[in-house]
């Protein structure tokens, strides 16, 4: 099964659009699954994908770049850098249950008991991933944008 890369845009957490789109980017460089060398979508393409401004892209891709994290090479496109460094286990659990401790909050408040929300979790990793253990296969991108209700 081939692993899938899922960019996801929240327009109503006060979280620029661009940063948003790094630090998904690094948080899959820094979790293992895209790697030095490998290729990430053009600017036209993630810009499409996202429905956003390519500019928007441009300025993630350029903070990338600066930060080490990606390289342009061009006429090829951009790719992984070899100076890109994983997280630790100790440093991925750090960055994960910051966004658990948000989900239990807003549970909580929601009143959702536990087990439900652990049934959700699961349900949108197994969405994401249904073969979680994963073989060695190309990336793949997927994007979706959350957008205010009307």
């Amino acid at each position: 099964m081939t692993p899938r890369l899922h960019l996801q845009l929240d327009e109503r957490s006060g979280v620029p659009v661009y940063r948003q789109m790094m630090d998904q980017i690094k948080y899959y460089v820094a979790g293992g699954t895209l790697r030095p060398g490998d290729q990430i979508p053009s600017i036209r393409e993630l810009a499409a994908a996202l429905t956003v401004n390519p500019t928007t892209v441009v300025k993630a891709y350029t903070e990338l770049e600066r930060e080490g994290v990606i390289e342009k090479r061009h006429g090829k496109g951009a790719f992984i850098s070899a100076a890109s460094v994983q997280l630790t286990q100790v440093e991925q659990e750090t960055a994960i249950r910051r966004s658990a401790k948000q989900l239990a909050v807003e549970a909580t408040q929601l009143q959702v008991p536990s087990p439900k929300v652990i049934h959700v979790v699961s349900e949108e990793l197994d969405a994401l991933d249904p073969a979680r253990e994963g073989a060695e296969t190309p990336v793949k991108f997927a994007a979706s944008t959350a957008r205010a209700a009307q």
